[in-house]
């Protein structure tokens, strides 16, 4: 594999998606949601409680999907993936700050994410301000 794979995320406030695609083939190489089975059990939980939430995930769980899609690259030997860092900032704040342990999951499974250091930073940024 390439080490220009590239990783996008699809966001609503029901789910969220993580795939790695093939630059040159366009082809999905890895993928992990939080629609997955492991995930049903919160959803649930959460989809039934009132007051209602208007986020079904939070920043655990956008850990671990970022845990299951990091081993699924180590699976297949992609050690290194990058990110559209312009369409990362351009996401609102709380989505960033919850999707740097995302990133930070997928680094820990041992695949480097070129670009997340900056929004680590941003989101840094947005928790001290925030405090």
């Amino acid at each position: 594999m390439s080490s220009t794979n590239h990783l996008r995320l699809a966001l609503s406030c029901r789910k969220i998606t993580a795939h790695v695609t093939n630059p040159s083939t366009s082809s999905i190489v890895a993928m992990a949601s939080s629609s997955e089975q492991e995930f049903v059990a919160q959803y649930r939980a959460k989809l039934n409680r009132f007051p209602r939430s208007h986020s079904f995930w939070d920043a655990k769980i956008a850990s671990r999907v970022g845990e299951k899609l990091g081993f699924r690259l180590r699976e297949i030997g992609v050690t290194a993936v990058q990110i559209d860092l312009r369409e990362e900032l351009s996401r609102p704040t709380h989505h960033r700050v919850k999707l740097s342990s995302l990133f930070e999951s997928v680094r820990r499974a041992g695949v480097a994410v070129a670009g997340a250091e900056k929004l680590w930073v941003a989101a840094a940024q947005v928790r001290i301000t925030s405090d």
